[in-house]
């Protein structure tokens, strides 16, 4: 039977993985997630996973490849939020379950407000953000939507605590916790 993604942290050591987990996403899939044509991901992992005070999740499924990627990275008093998940995973509540677990990291990390930049009309971001804790607002900043929502917001999300083992049976329901990165 297979068993829910694990969630751990992820930095650049996971490049090889996170780079094949780019790899392995569709197109539309890449640009829905950085809103232009990307070149080969080797290129700019290695600076998005070691940009400093920045927060990295990695889902791991149960072949210890990466399937879905995380990122929680500084701007000031807020943070911006961003996921990549691989097509064949998608509509399965990874998104939310990697979107809970950087909202707690954002309670945790003291920033104000948290932000994501999507594209009009993305049906799976809109859908992940319906289970968001609190109100997310969005404005629209010519062609992008900035979508954003108050930290303290948040804080009904009570810290994820760090367990070993599986993400735990109610999947996704119930924020997943984010086990130490693999070594």
């Amino acid at each position: 039977m297979n068993q829910p993604p694990r969630i751990t942290s992820a930095g650049p050591g996971d490049l090889d993985a996170a780079v094949a987990h780019h790899r392995r996403c569709s197109s539309q899939t890449l640009w829905s997630r950085y809103h232009r044509a990307m070149p080969d991901a080797r290129s700019y992992l290695p600076l998005l996973l070691g940009r400093p005070g920045s927060v990295h999740l990695a889902a791991w499924d149960d072949s210890a490849r990466i399937v879905a990627l995380g990122h929680l990275m500084p701007d000031r008093s807020t943070a911006e939020a961003a996921l990549l998940v691989e097509d064949s995973w998608q509509n399965r509540g990874l998104g939310t379950r990697l979107l809970r677990a950087l909202g707690s990291h954002a309670v945790g990390g003291g920033w104000k407000t948290v932000y994501g930049l999507v594209l009009p009309g993305d049906e799976r971001i809109d859908a992940v953000l319906r289970h968001a804790p609190g109100p997310v607002h969005r404005h629209d900043e010519g062609g992008v939507i900035r979508v954003w929502t108050r930290t303290r917001d948040l804080e009904a999300l009570h810290p994820v605590p760090v367990r070993r083992g599986s993400a735990g049976t109610n999947w996704p329901s119930e924020p997943s916790p984010v086990l130490p990165r693999k070594t």
